[in-house]
């Protein structure tokens, strides 16, 4: 019997041992894929996107890079928060900002709640992804060099947050719908 009255179960679950995890969350570097797979998951499991950044921005009325510019970092990652908690355990797939994850206790929460995915790419592979990034607040202003080097520090910093996700997947050299289709396999419990 149910502990909350009899509520049906979520449409899509993925059980990791006997838990039953309802959100799957998208992690990884700018860049990585997350808005793009995250998208062609979600199709594939039948479930809801989120992508916490567009929450924010239509929250707050205004871009991430406006918000960083207005509020700060500090003002942004308590918005973040907020949209994490908003929709913590609900049966949907997603995208997190690149640096959500390394945010204290953020790991746990995201762990305790879903199931993490890693979307992880080269440096080199998330610069030419990103292009000038001027819509990327930690990027904005920076040349190519400067840009790889911001890049290669957030990656170092963020590193060992990122590697504690239950699914890995490298995006380098892969198409989304490839990479949906193997994290869809992988999620299911198959091979992918």
């Amino acid at each position: 019997m149910d502990g909350d009255g009899g509520a049906s179960a979520p449409p899509f679950a993925v059980i990791i041992g006997a838990v039953e995890r309802r959100t799957v969350w998208l992690v990884g570097m700018m860049g990585s894929g997350k808005t793009t797979v995250g998208r062609a998951l979600a199709r594939r499991l039948a479930l809801p996107f989120v992508d916490t950044d567009a929450e924010i921005e239509r929250d707050a009325g205004m871009s991430v890079a406006r918000i960083f510019s207005v509020e700060g970092e500090a003002g942004f990652r308590r918005r973040e928060r907020d949209a994490i908690g908003a929709v913590a355990g609900r049966a949907a797939v997603v995208s997190l900002g690149g640096g959500a994850i390394a945010q204290p206790g953020s790991a746990d929460r995201l762990a305790a709640t879903g199931t993490i995915v890693y979307l992880r790419a080269r440096p080199r592979t998330l610069l030419g992804r990103l292009g000038a990034a001027e819509s990327r607040p930690l990027l904005r202003g920076l040349d190519e060099t400067e840009r790889l080097a911001k890049i290669e520090s957030l990656l170092a910093e963020r590193s060992a947050q990122y590697e504690r996700a239950e699914v890995v997947i490298d995006t380098d050299g892969s198409t989304p719908a490839a990479l949906a289709a193997m994290l869809a396999g992988r999620l299911a419990g198959g091979r992918g």
